[in-house]
């Protein structure tokens, strides 16, 4: 064991528990201030939801045993997981700090699925929706990507969770908005921020701690977390100029909110190959990643009649589409030895694997998130009625106010 890289991971583990309040934050201030506790609250629930479902059987099924899709349940509760010595993949830190930084993943992930149905989900569905889309997407998707499973097999690469977080989560979410259906007065009034401040905190935060969901999925305190941490924000700053570029071209005005947006998607695109692709790579990662997004938010998804409210597959989803391919486009050899070289070098296998992980990812994640909303809407209303929408979430669902005000003044 090495304790430089017990401690880095360690760190890298605070990180990324602390970009789910960070999203709370960046989805509370870009919804209706009517909203922000139950929007703040379906993201934040998965600190407590998520890490009792990792402990009890999440970390089994995504990292043991060998089956292409599942893992087993040998590790239930994290029997036989050991603090001290390492079993997994010839690393330097114990297993349980592995599954500790690997538990951060499913905390954010479903949470960032959650902002496209903002407004208008019922809170008891919503969490029934986290705990089956756990054990049914994530747990085999991690599986397959990371532990050894089918999408590894084939050859696909995934450095920090293009598929198995970004993807899976932007997927289901536009799946979940679908079924739920459009806010009551979707194209009929602009949604605008109701608190931008919250906006860049919230994005300040992600920003931050994606360092340690990229470079600690080096799993080491070596050069390739170096590496891993400059591609990472060379791409989140590339990713918002040219966001803001386009704001300027498009609507003449560079906003704030478009500021962070572009970093966040910058962010999302170098997430699957940030310790695979060079650093001029990242810069054109980013460069590519927003263009792509936006226009499919402000022109695609209102063609396709999507209501999803806080862009959740339009930045995640999207911009994990656009990483993965990039990563199959400009992985070098040196960086990822056994995948061999992207296309911009010459090989085409790579390409072709990532493509394929792709397409399945979307697949796979989409049909079973539309069977689970449809059975959990057998059983539960899974969506709130219209005078509780025109009311507000935080009241009719939490009996909470985020602004109370008395005589009209704050209390």
């Amino acid at each position: 064991m090495d304790t430089g890289s017990i401690a880095f991971i360690l760190i890298c583990s605070a990180l990324v528990f602390l970009m789910t309040p960070a999203l709370a934050f960046f989805y509370g201030g870009l919804e209706r201030r009517k909203n922000i506790l139950n929007t703040m609250m379906m993201v934040i629930c998965t600190l407590g939801i998520a890490s009792i479902m990792w402990v009890a059987i999440g970390y089994s099924i995504s990292f043991s045993g060998d089956g292409d899709f599942f893992g087993n349940l040998e590790h239930m509760f994290m029997s036989g997981v050991s603090a001290t010595k390492n079993t997994l993949h010839g690393l330097e830190i114990p297993d349980e700090l592995f599954a500790i930084f690997q538990m951060m993943f499913p905390l954010i992930t479903t949470a960032i699925l959650t902002g496209a149905v903002v407004g208008r989900m019922k809170f008891g569905a919503i969490v029934a929706f986290i705990v089956a889309w756990s054990v049914l997407v994530y747990y085999p998707l991690a599986h397959m990507v990371w532990g050894g499973g089918f999408l590894a097999k084939i050859g696909s690469i995934d450095f920090a969770g293009g598929n198995v977080v970004h993807i899976s989560s932007g997927v289901s979410g536009l799946v979940l908005a679908y079924v739920v259906g459009k806010r009551r007065d979707y194209h009929q009034l602009e949604y605008r921020p109701h608190n931008i401040p919250f906006v860049v905190l919230g994005a300040g935060l992600l920003w931050f701690g994606w360092f340690g969901f990229n470079a600690g999925s080096a799993l080491a305190a070596d050069g390739l977390a170096v590496h891993a941490f400059i591609t990472t924000n060379t791409a989140a700053a590339a990713g918002m100029v040219s966001w803001l570029i386009i704001e300027r071209i498009l609507i003449k005005k560079p906003t704030v909110v478009g500021a962070c947006t572009g970093a966040v998607v910058g962010l999302v695109g170098i997430t699957p190959g940030a310790g695979f692709v060079s650093i001029g790579s990242a810069i054109v990662i980013g460069l590519v990643v927003s263009p792509v997004c936006y226009f499919f938010i402000s022109a695609l998804k209102r063609k396709l009649g999507l209501d999803d409210a806080l862009d959740a597959f339009g930045c995640h989803g999207v911009g994990g589409i656009v990483g993965g391919i990039m990563t199959g486009i400009f992985t070098t050899k040196e960086l990822a030895l056994e995948s061999g070289a992207g296309l911009f070098y010459g090989e085409t296998k790579l390409f072709i694997a990532q493509l394929l992980s792709i397409v399945f990812t979307i697949v796979y994640a989409a049909l079973i998130s539309f069977v689970i909303i449809k059975v959990i809407g057998l059983f539960l209303n899974i969506r709130v009625s219209e005078r509780e929408e025109a009311i507000g979430m935080d009241d009719t669902e939490h009996d909470e106010t985020a602004y109370p005000t008395f005589m009209g003044l704050d209390s």
